[in-house]
């Protein structure tokens, strides 16, 4: 989760909202990403996905099973939807997001019938320092948008 960390850092630092992703295989990193919609103009540019993509260039398929997905936030709909597809084993999430979290807020897209592959689901891990980071993120952004421009 570490290194998820510095990813949403680094995010941050590129003015992207603060969220990082790594996948891990048998203690190997095969990726490691941060947000990048804004510098990419590409809305599925979120970390889970960007992630989920140089995983599979790394090991030659479109399916990560034994594979391990930490990130910052709690996936949207979007990334959910990548990780069941993507058959990742486990997913470790920092900060629950009430507003756009698929996982264990929101549509709850593992518990649907519909879903095709849930992955084990831990939830909390760093969460004071991931939601630290987006609360930062926002409330910088709030500061320095003059009223009446927002």
């Amino acid at each position: 989760m570490d290194l998820a960390l510095a990813e949403a850092r680094a995010a941050a630092a590129r003015g992207e909202v603060p969220v990082g992703a790594v996948i891990v295989r048998d203690g190997e990193i095969l990726a490691a990403a941060g947000n990048r919609t804004l510098e990419l103009n590409d809305p599925t540019a979120h970390a889970e996905v960007l992630a989920i993509r140089m995983a599979c260039a790394a090991v030659g398929s479109q399916r990560l099973p034994g594979c391990d997905l930490y990130v910052t936030l709690e996936p949207c709909p979007m990334c959910a939807g990548a990780i069941s597809f993507a058959r990742l084993r486990r997913l470790y999430y920092g900060a629950g997001d009430e507003k756009g979290g698929a996982v264990d807020n929101g549509v709850r897209l593992y518990t649907q019938p519909t879903c095709h592959h849930a992955p084990e689901v831990y939830s909390g891990f760093a969460e004071t320092e991931a939601a630290g980071l987006l609360r930062t993120f926002f409330r910088e952004r709030r500061d320095t948008i003059e009223p009446g421009q927002g």
